[in-house]
């Protein structure tokens, strides 16, 4: 198994990415406490997370926690336009940059010792940069593997830069809660806390198979790994290209099946639109060779205790046919509608993944103009010469679907 013997990779993560956009476009918020979205914290300002304001907390208990806060409306675009200039900056230091989010990636920095120093200098200065070109603040961690690096940065959070050494790793990482391992939600640190395990050293003292019995196979040897600084994962440079998703908060009002449904059929649309654009190129959607198709879909639901979970389903053939994704991501939403009416909703996306080029496996579905291939085409005519908007579902006139969250943009 192959682990890099020196600490070359940085984890970049700007800061309160939404609130630090909107601290940086307008003087008068810079030093207060901000609060972007109103139902729902869809950001905080770290002025406001200091009186207990989260991400995905109720607009109102959050205003109760800070009420000098400064409530402010999402802005999306903005919002997008600050991760293209910041992304831009790290492809400018290193071609092998992996994004995570719109405000995370991971750079791989080990090549670049004779012309641009060591990672710790090349972090420096990537910060300087981001604040300089781009007005905004941002951690680095750096350290010998993927891992590392993300906890270095948490742990340097805010604008921070903290450098792991591998012959301290063990040092930094033993002593931080067992939260701090990737993959310790709260229901596995219950676990573990029951057994009295609080810290990473106390999970690197369990043993593998201990961790096993406690959590299955694959929870256990992936945190035995972890807590032994063993994450061999190399920087995904097509990582962002494998899949395309989307995604929108809902706030905490309860939602109806019908509203979901809708919600969820304006998210195929655009995605299924975007599948069949050829990216970087002006080649019409839908037109022969120039796409793209997806084999799996991907249901992702946020409940409002907070809890993620994802639902997928794989294809028998890959496609970009608008009803056929929507079938399949309709099917997942309904087997999930009990635990949503239980638990509530907060956020519902979806991602399109195993994505491969469309090589005409569009002529294996059935040729009929009023839903096949020949519908969706028409369509995405309609749209590029009156507007993406000028073409919607019936279900979705009237409706407030939410907001959309950016996600990562795609990169060839």
């Amino acid at each position: 198994m192959f682990v890099r013997g020196l600490a070359t990779i940085l984890h970049a993560d700007l800061d309160a990415f939404y609130a630090a956009v909107e601290q940086r476009d307008d003087p008068r918020l810079r030093g207060r406490p901000v609060i972007v979205g109103g139902g729902v914290v869809l950001a905080a300002s770290y002025q406001a997370k200091a009186h207990g304001v989260a991400t995905a907390m109720n607009g109102r208990r959050a205003r109760a926690l800070c009420p000098a806060a400064v409530v402010v409306p999402p802005r999306m675009e903005a919002y997008s336009a600050a991760s293209k200039a910041v992304f831009a900056i790290f492809r400018d230091i290193t071609p092998e940059v992996e994004g995570l989010s719109i405000d995370e990636a991971f750079l791989e920095v080990g090549g670049l010792a004779r012309i641009s120093g060591t990672p710790r200098e090349i972090a420096a200065r990537l910060r300087a940069r981001v604040l300089r070109e781009a007005g905004l603040p941002i951690t680095v961690g750096v350290a010998r593997t993927k891992f590392l690096a993300k906890v270095a940065g948490g742990v340097a959070k805010p604008d921070g830069l903290l450098v792991v050494e591998p012959d301290r790793e063990a040092a930094f990482l033993h002593p931080l809660a067992v939260e701090r391992l990737w993959g310790v939600g709260p229901v596995t640190a219950a676990t573990l806390h029951e057994v009295g395990v609080r810290t990473v050293a106390d999970v690197a003292a369990l043993g593998e198979p201990a961790l096993v019995s406690y959590l299955g196979p694959a929870a256990g040897r992936h945190l035995h790994a972890l807590a032994h600084g063993r994450d061999p994962r190399p920087i995904d440079t097509g990582r962002s290209r494998r899949s395309i998703g989307s995604q929108r908060a809902l706030g905490r009002r309860p939602r109806s099946a019908d509203e979901l449904d809708a919600i969820l059929a304006g998210t195929v649309d655009r995605l299924a639109r975007r599948l069949r654009t050829p990216k970087g190129s002006d080649v019409d959607p839908g037109s022969a060779g120039g796409g793209r198709v997806c084999r799996t879909v991907v249901l992702r639901l946020r409940f409002a205790d907070y809890a993620r979970v994802t639902r997928s389903h794989t294809l028998p053939a890959p496609t970009a046919h608008t009803p056929t994704i929507l079938g399949t991501a309709r099917r997942l939403l309904v087997a999930a509608l009990p635990e949503i009416r239980d638990r509530g909703i907060t956020l519902l996306g979806l991602s399109l993944t195993n994505l491969d080029r469309d090589d005409a496996l569009q002529l294996e579905l059935p040729f009929d103009a009023h839903s096949g291939p020949a519908l969706d085409t028409a369509l995405d005519a309609v749209r590029r010469r009156f507007g993406a908007t000028s073409v919607s579902r019936a279900t979705q006139l009237g409706r407030d679907p939410g907001l959309e969250v950016p996600l990562l943009p795609e990169h060839e």
